[in-house]
């Protein structure tokens, strides 16, 4: 599962002026780079030299069908003259060629474990500036993009990208409009809890639990001074988990309550149906801290659901941190902007055909592992893209 729903979607490429093909075609050039972001090389350089051993190439003629590796220049050319938006829908309709069968598993394993309750599948929302352009003449300002991430699945569905942070909140009501997740929970941060946000959530038939800052005073202090009066508290239905690990203590405890007729502006937000709030008690080193979050959603939520998509909302910084660590995006000084999104969009290729290859295998090996084991043996990727 997941190689030929890929070539397929990458037929659907498109080129910013037309290009025959001679030599090398621009799917070539994504399957090149795709396969050497899964060997985890961090830049087009590595990914060509790689590409141009000896071994590799040889693999490539074989396997992948790709009779010449272009020279490091035109490599370079292919990857700025491939439409970003393009790359991106392949991506689109990649994922949701293999997300049933991805839900479906992981709806067996939770019927495995008894304890775990089936919930709709998170999708979280958020940006990511590659810091990288805000040094660069070619960028009026910094690449900013935005991504829809399945977290319980570890897959990215899909991408847009923006000129800075400040056109993030349009950027992801179309990103929205985009994606089919028709009963999903669609979690983002404070700069995203809007209420036309809300709404195109709904209109894409999911629900939405978003987090309330000061960039929505009113909301906040509703929720706020509800939470914090101890009579109404102790009515709301309530759940605290605690995690330990590297020697520091982390108590969550999560509140809801699906009584929202009394708030002055939940008439505003579309759907409103729940409200809640997340307690986090910290102790490291003898040091407590403790902070407190808002949420409304358009869900009915226990004090547990709350918790579980509030903490799944952080997938999608895992996965940015993936492309840093990993990858070392924020270093990445292409100067075309299509050769930063379009190589953007392949290393998120090549992160959800290792998950994915992860999560059908029930394997506890970690990316990092599974990635070497790539680069070491080309064979291996065979294995990776389910082609062997």
């Amino acid at each position: 599962m997941g190689w030929e729903e890929l070539t397929e979607a990458l037929d659907e490429l498109e080129t910013e002026v037309e290009y025959d093909g001679y030599f090398c075609s621009v799917k070539d050039a994504v399957i090149i780079v795709t396969l050497g972001s899964l060997c985890e090389l961090k830049s087009v350089m590595r990914i060509h030299s790689w590409a141009k051993t000896e071994n590799v190439s040889k693999f490539l003629k074989e396997e992948f069908g790709i009779a010449h590796i272009p020279c490091y220049g035109w490599l370079m050319e292919l990857l700025a003259l491939i439409k970003p938006d393009s790359l991106n829908n392949c991506m689109l309709h990649f994922v949701q060629a293999v997300c049933p069968s991805l839900i479906a598993e992981m709806e067996k394993e939770l019927e495995k474990q008894e304890s775990k309750k089936k919930r709709p599948l998170t999708v979280s929302l958020d940006g990511k500036t590659i810091r990288s352009t805000a040094r660069m003449s070619a960028y009026e300002s910094p690449l900013h993009i935005v991504s829809a991430y399945a977290s319980e699945i570890g897959v990215t569905l899909a991408s847009k990208s923006v000129e800075g942070k400040s056109n993030e909140i349009p950027a992801v009501q179309e990103l929205i409009k985009s994606l089919e997740i028709s009963g999903c929970m669609v979690v983002a941060d404070a700069l995203n809890c809007q209420i036309e946000t809300a709404r195109a959530i709904l209109e894409a038939k999911a629900d939405y639990l978003l987090c309330a800052k000061d960039n929505q005073q009113t909301l906040k202090s509703d929720i706020e001074e509800y939470v914090q009066d101890r009579n109404l508290r102790n009515k709301m239905n309530c759940v605290t988990k605690t995690e330990k690990g590297h020697g520091r203590t982390e108590t969550r405890t999560a509140f809801t309550t699906n009584e929202v007729s009394w708030m002055p502006g939940g008439r505003e937000w579309p759907g409103l149906k729940c409200i809640g709030a997340i307690k986090t008690h910290f102790e490291y080193k003898g040091k407590v801290t403790e902070e407190w979050h808002y949420y409304i959603s358009s869900k009915e939520l226990g004090a547990e659901d709350l918790l579980h998509h509030a903490r799944m909302e952080w997938g999608v910084e895992t996965m940015h941190w993936l492309l840093d660590v990993r990858y070392g995006e924020d270093s990445f000084r292409a100067r075309h902007v299509n050769m930063q999104k379009n190589m953007n969009s392949a290393r998120k290729l090549a992160l959800n055909l290792a998950k994915i290859y992860k999560n059908k295998n029930s394997l506890k090996t970690p990316m990092s592992h599974i990635m070497f084991d790539c680069l070491m043996n080309p064979n291996h990727l065979l294995a990776v893209l389910g082609k062997n």
